[in-house]
């Protein structure tokens, strides 16, 4: 899924005061320092999207090759190496989000935003879902219409995930909407109070949401500007059901909250999914991550375990200079069980350097979020990575569970 951006590796440190955030502060200077490659450029005035639209997937393509891990080819007609999809994985030709998108009855589609402080003590995440794939309504509704039921209309199971990650103003919130609640247009997705706007090359991020079962309130703004963007998607099953694309893997965030108190600035990246069927009907598991280099380049992994076996590797290198190419991860390597003993295991160079888990962000009974060490190219890296249990998601005990965290109103 999904989810951070990326610092050296390294300790979390205790927050400092170049966390802060001022309204209106754009500081090109630091930005020197915190974004490796990147040349000490100033932001342009304008479109965030500089000399690389990355809807030119021409340029992807001839350096595409063999992914490893097999899965080369497309699994259905049409072309899946990375040419344009025009509005399909809710984006537009110009690798923009767009909100607009026709989401099939049963099917789903995602946004997902991540950020991480300069400092490396704070983290956000946020996902706006059009049918939430973890949502046990829109679950039970599905199941309505395989007996005969209405067909379950994925505008009716709306959601915007909230996940705040202070020290010791850790928030997470997830409540669903049915679509009396919700607008989509090419720019805006409105779900109730909360809403993301896609606006001159920036996205904004208007956050109104309370958790359960205890009733925090979150409330506050998040503006995520990319550096480039990028019209590119892959499947992540052998049947073509399930696709997935970053659209921009190197971005500036501020973060503005006033419930909780949180104001940092950082580096962040944004992310959609999207699918024709339950995430459950077709992978046993996943491990996502991603990381970024000293030279500004970001790498993506997707480790896909489909239920009857069938492995795929997503392992790709997304350049500053607007190259897509695949890289050798280097072998699966266990990074240990979760609390709730969900296994986790990240690809990472042999070598003396084990990958292993820095810290644990979220710990559910089938979903972990994690920041881990790995090894690059020979380079200590920290990234993001995400481990998804489908057998776990599929429990009718989890499904039980879910609407405690996950309440629903109209």
């Amino acid at each position: 899924m999904p989810t951070l951006g990326f610092l050296s590796a390294g300790a979390l440190r205790s927050a400092p005061d170049d966390c802060l955030v001022r309204t209106g502060h754009h500081d090109a200077d630091r930005l020197r320092t915190t974004i490796p490659g990147f040349g000490g450029r100033a932001l342009r005035d304008g479109a965030s999207r500089l000399d690389v639209l990355l809807s030119q997937a021409e340029r992807t393509h001839s350096a595409a090759g063999t992914l490893s891990g097999g899965g080369q080819c497309p699994s259905r007609s049409g072309s899946t190496d990375g040419h344009l999809v025009g509005t399909g994985g809710g984006r537009d030709r110009d690798g923009a989000p767009r909100f607009d998108q026709t989401v099939q009855p049963g099917a789903y589609l995602w946004w997902y935003v991540d950020g991480v402080s300069d400092c490396g003590t704070h983290a956000v995440t946020v996902i706006a879902f059009v049918g939430s794939v973890f949502s046990p309504y829109y679950y039970w509704a599905r199941q309505r219409a395989l007996r005969g039921g209405p067909p379950a209309d994925p505008q009716h199971y709306c959601a915007i995930n909230v996940a705040i990650y202070s020290p010791g103003k850790k928030r997470w919130t997830m409540t669903e909407r049915g679509r009396s609640a919700v607008l989509r247009d090419a720019q805006r997705f409105v779900v109730g109070p909360s809403s993301l706007n896609w606006n001159a090359g920036e996205l904004t991020l208007d956050l109104n949401e309370r958790s359960a079962p205890i009733p925090y309130r979150v409330r506050g703004q998040i503006r995520l500007r990319p550096y480039e963007l990028f019209n590119w998607q892959r499947p992540l099953d052998s049947m073509g059901r399930h696709r997935w694309g970053p659209i921009a893997t190197r971005a500036r965030i501020e973060v503005e909250f006033e419930q909780p108190d949180v104001r940092w600035s950082g580096h962040g990246y944004l992310d959609s999914n999207e699918g024709d069927e339950p995430i459950e009907n077709r992978f046993d598991e996943w491990d996502w991550s991603r990381a970024l280099l000293p030279n500004g380049d970001s790498t993506l992994l997707y480790d896909v375990r489909e239920t009857g076996g069938h492995e795929r590797l997503l392992a790709l290198r997304f350049g500053h200079d607007g190259q897509v190419t695949p890289f050798d991860p280097g072998p699966r390597q266990t990074l240990g069980r979760s609390a709730w003993w969900v296994n986790r295991s990240m690809r990472s160079d042999p070598s003396a350097v084990r990958p292993r888990i820095v810290r644990t962000l979220e710990d559910t009974p089938f979903y972990t979020r994690s920041l881990a060490q790995s090894v690059v190219d020979g380079q200590t890296v920290l990234a993001m990575h995400e481990t998804l249990n489908g057998p776990r998601l599929r429990s009718p005990v989890v499904r039980l569970m879910l609407p405690w965290r996950m309440p629903r109103l109209p």
